[in-house]
């Protein structure tokens, strides 16, 4: 079995390693430095230096593939999945772009590809728990809260970020969508910040954010969602003060004769800021609020994740609790568990108990661990 993987930043080189063990892993990505720590982690896995964004090679590239993973930045994540689909490769991605996937959908099904979008920690088993519980209850309320931060705090961030920081700052700066009894309203990113506690760490602040995506449409049954995001309390002050600021405005300025925006600018000095280093003790947290009716009874669910930095693997936390369940969601396409055409987000996956089942069971195989309250 032929496995591609498009893109080898953290949590792609995580991907290829995980799959390495059983399957001929090829890596793809425009950094070579991203592809010899690949190599220097795995040397088993074959690297190809090459340009993501030439899409019409597609068809050429992945010609020899079984399947695709697709872990490129968002900002390309979704002319990289439709150049996938268009090769006729089944494929899971985890680019978390910004343009609805729905828009593939009649493509994928044209082309018989099966591509299960999203499907990282979150938006990811977020999606998967929801599906698989909105099939037993009657789910009135769900809300979900996630982060991924260092253990070392350092002023003035006190944050690391796992992925681009464009990305990260898209996340900042994009309005958040929730539901609210049974209406899609918008709220600024940022809005209704409230200190959550945490019987593992402490206090954090948790802040809304536009990531319930998918789930504002094929879950719009539910009157009451919302999604959070969570940092060390004073963060989001000093992001407010850059926003206000206008360092992440995308219109150019010019400078010196130079024609850049600030956004461009902010993004490359943050980078420094905010890069975790390879061996950097982290960890991602995140809880699951489901509430409503089971057997005529009122029910509240939770699910708590709280996972940290493997020293043995030396692989971040956020990238395995968002690599492994993206590799988890692959093996449901190559066993066949998951055989619909077309484009699924995992919501529509999990309420599938089997295919719920095997990815919950293939986290806790590499110790990836959701526990469950009920009351």
């Amino acid at each position: 079995m032929k496995i591609a993987i498009l893109g080898a930043g953290m949590v792609g080189r995580t991907i290829a390693i995980d799959l390495c063990s059983k399957y001929d892993v090829t890596s793809f990505d425009a950094n070579e430095t991203a592809l010899t720590l690949l190599n220097a982690k795995q040397p088993s896995i074959k690297t190809i230096l090459t340009n993501l964004s030439i899409y019409d090679a597609y068809n050429t590239m992945l010609a020899d593939f079984d399947f695709v993973i697709t872990a490129v930045p968002g900002f390309m994540g979704y002319k990289t999945l439709e150049a996938v689909i268009k090769a006729k490769k089944n494929v899971a991605d985890i680019s978390f772009f910004p343009e609805d996937a729905m828009t593939l959908n009649l493509l994928a099904k044209e082309n018989k590809v099966t591509a299960i979008v999203d499907c990282g920690v979150a938006p990811g088993m977020s999606n998967y728990i929801l599906g698989y519980h909105n099939e037993l209850m009657h789910i009135t309320d769900f809300e979900f809260m996630v982060g991924g931060l260092p253990k070392i705090r350092i002023k003035p961030f006190e944050y690391k970020a796992p992925f681009s920081p464009i990305d990260v700052i898209e996340e900042y700066t994009r309005p958040a969508r929730m539901m609210e009894n049974g209406q899609i309203v918008t709220k600024p990113a940022l809005s209704e910040q409230e200190l959550i506690d945490f019987e593992a760490l402490g206090t954090l602040e948790s802040f809304n954010t536009d990531g319930l995506r998918s789930i504002l449409y094929t879950m719009a049954q539910i009157p009451n969602m919302k999604e959070k995001t969570l940092r060390y309390p004073g963060h989001i002050d000093l992001i407010k003060a850059l926003i206000k600021g206008g360092f992440f405005n995308t219109e150019k300025l010019n400078i010196g004769g130079l024609e850049i925006s600030p956004l461009d600018f902010s993004s490359k000095i943050l980078m420094n800021q905010w890069k975790s280093e390879p061996t950097e003790d982290e960890f991602t947290i995140m809880r699951i609020i489901m509430k409503g009716i089971l057997n005529g009874l009122p029910k509240t669910i939770e699910y708590n994740l709280f996972d940290s930095y493997d020293p043995i693997t030396q692989l971040s936390s956020m990238s395995r609790t968002t690599g492994y369940t993206c590799t988890a969601t692959l093996h449901l396409i190559m066993n066949g568990l998951f055989t619909e055409k077309g484009v699924y987000p995992p919501e529509l996956v999990g309420k599938n108990e089997i295919c719920f089942q095997f990815v919950i069971n293939y986290l806790k195989e590499r110790n990836v661990n959701y526990n469950v309250k009920e009351y």
